[in-house]
């Protein structure tokens, strides 16, 4: 027989509870857990230790706080190297504060940083004392160290934010990471702004007192360590009551800190100021405004004036002066440039009054150009084949919704380009745009320089596309040198070598396109609407003579 199938014994249902006795397996230990979540945070703090590192490199270079932190005052000069405009900050050399009377560094730090020899960049005590101040007495104080001062006025804007502020500390720490105490204190005196657009302490201790830094007394170091706390308000030329009030306020500082006792203070009567008044020049011309962004562009930033010569000439600036002043305008306004070909402006007006406007008409205003722009137009034609024989129709035009007129009405027939150029007639200017198309002429004034914008429209042959009276005096300098797209400049540039030229994208006329230009031009003045700018003989003769 089989043997009997085997069962499992039934166990009776379990009721009850289960008590542990501190038998079995230990509880997973949560250390292994929170270690690496230790080790990824120190990971990440490192992390952006090295990324706080290469912002800083890039963001603020350490060679960046040895400039000044404005663009120093630059003076003008004419071609005969005659100042004719100044513009900018009064900025004099850097000052080393190891070289200066103790009691100087004494007074900037009593009153604006008393810690900053034990600190590093941030103090937090200064910044407790400023925030139960604050809270205690309603008046504002800023708990920020010199270094902290130095970071904001080298590298960030004065907008009050907690990201600008955050900023501000990484840059004051990096600051000290790299520089001596006395380095960074010797930056920031340097760099100060004390009124009267005045900045650094030679240049204010100059302006207010006549004399070096290294030759104040305690009386004129406390004034000027005032001054920082509200430099436009408190400056001695326009306010010497509240400048010697916040004296009495520094003075007393540096006895609470120290660097005086109550009787040497008692015996420091307050300063007096010491000016100077500076030879008188105009802050900006319509020459000058323009001029002044090149001017800076080609002299490195550094501390002193700057003295920059331009191409400006004073007679030929004189003489436009006198032309456009004496000019009947009606009320209207008036620009005038006067450029030779190589782009070298040499007078300059934008306007009836300086005063009255700076708006620069000459390089700021774009105005149809009228009948200058059919210069355009000719060449093109020339460069197309066509010669100053070539004829064209000056009959009425009466097709088409564009049907300009000549002026006075009267029409030739047909006749050349060099009677068509001379008589400024407008319908054959119009027949000729026709002829070569739009982008023949557009294409002929982009490689003159003109970058105003050409609509496909014949009325662009009598001078409808705005542009500015300075790309327009380009343009035809560019034809009177036979070398274009001229750049029009203010600052001398040395001339361009024959290799140069071979790589600076310029081009020249062709020999027909040049004499033919020429022939054109010629015909204007001695047979055409332009017989009033004729040369007599004898100035002919002498213009002959000087070329």
């Amino acid at each position: 027989a089989p043997p009997p199938a085997f069962a499992e014994p039934q166990l009776p249902p379990f009721s009850g509870t289960i008590q542990r006795d501190g038998g079995g397996l230990p509880p997973a230990s949560p250390w292994p857990r929170r270690w690496k979540w230790i080790q990824r945070g120190l990971v990440l703090f490192v992390a952006l230790i090295l990324l706080s590192i290469v912002w800083l490199a890039f963001a603020a270079p350490l060679s960046q706080s040895e400039r000044p932190v404005v663009p120093p005052q630059m003076t003008l000069l004419d071609s005969g190297e005659r100042p004719i405009a100044r513009n900018g900050a009064i900025v004099d050399g850097p000052v080393d504060v190891t070289k200066l009377p103790p009691h100087v560094a004494e007074a900037f730090l009593a009153i604006e940083d008393r810690r900053f020899y034990s600190h590093w960049g941030v103090d937090p005590v200064g910044i407790a004392r400023a925030a139960w101040a604050n809270m205690t007495s309603g008046s504002r104080q800023g708990g920020s160290t010199i270094t902290q001062q130095l970071a904001k006025i080298t590298w960030l804007k004065a907008d009050q934010t907690y990201s600008r502020k955050a900023r501000e500390l990484l840059m004051a720490w990096w600051l000290e990471a790299w520089l001596t105490k006395d380095e960074i204190l010797s930056r920031y005196l340097s760099n100060a702004y004390f009124g009267d657009n005045v900045y650094g302490l030679r240049a204010a201790s100059l302006h207010y007192f006549y004399r070096q830094p290294e030759r104040l007394t305690v009386s004129q170091a406390a004034m000027l360590a005032g001054l920082v706390k509200a430099p436009s308000r408190l400056a001695p030329t326009g306010n010497i009551r509240g400048a010697r009030a916040r004296e009495t306020v520094v003075l007393n500082a540096m006895v609470d800190a120290g660097y005086l006792t109550a009787e040497e203070r008692r015996a420091i009567p307050l300063a007096s100021t010491d000016t100077r008044a500076r030879p008188s020049l105009p802050s900006g011309t319509y020459f000058a405004d323009w001029a002044m962004a090149q001017a800076r562009a080609t002299v490195e930033t550094g501390y002193g004036e700057q003295r920059v010569a331009t191409t400006l000439d004073r007679r030929l600036q004189q003489i436009a002066a006198q032309v456009t002043g004496n000019a009947n305008l009606n009320g209207a306004q008036v620009a005038l440039v006067a450029m030779r070909p190589d782009g070298e402006v040499v007078a300059m007006v934008g306007g009836r009054s300086y005063a009255a406007s700076t708006f620069n008409r000459a390089t700021q205003a774009r105005r149809q150009p009228g009948s200058t722009f059919k210069l355009i137009v000719y060449l093109a034609a020339l460069r197309s084949g066509m010669t100053p024989d070539t004829l064209v129709d000056d009959s009425p035009i009466t097709t088409g919704t564009y049907r300009p007129a000549n002026a006075g009405g009267r029409y030739r027939g047909q006749i050349t380009l060099r009677e068509a150029f001379a008589r400024s007639s407008n319908v054959a200017a119009v027949r000729l745009y026709t002829q070569l198309g739009s982008a023949a002429v557009e294409e002929t004034a982009r490689d003159l320089g003109i970058t105003a914008p050409m609509p496909a429209n014949a009325s662009v042959a009598l001078g409808s596309a705005e542009m500015t009276l300075m790309e327009l005096t380009a343009a035809y300098a560019a034809i009177a040198g036979n070398y274009g797209p001229v750049a029009p400049h203010a600052i001398h540039v040395e001339e361009a070598g024959f290799f140069e030229r071979l790589f600076d994208g310029r081009s020249s006329l062709s020999s027909d396109e040049r004499t033919g230009m020429l022939d054109l031009l010629s015909a204007v003045v001695n047979q055409g609407t332009g017989r009033a700018a004729r040369l007599a003989k004898a100035d002919l003769t002498s213009e002959m003579v000087g070329e």
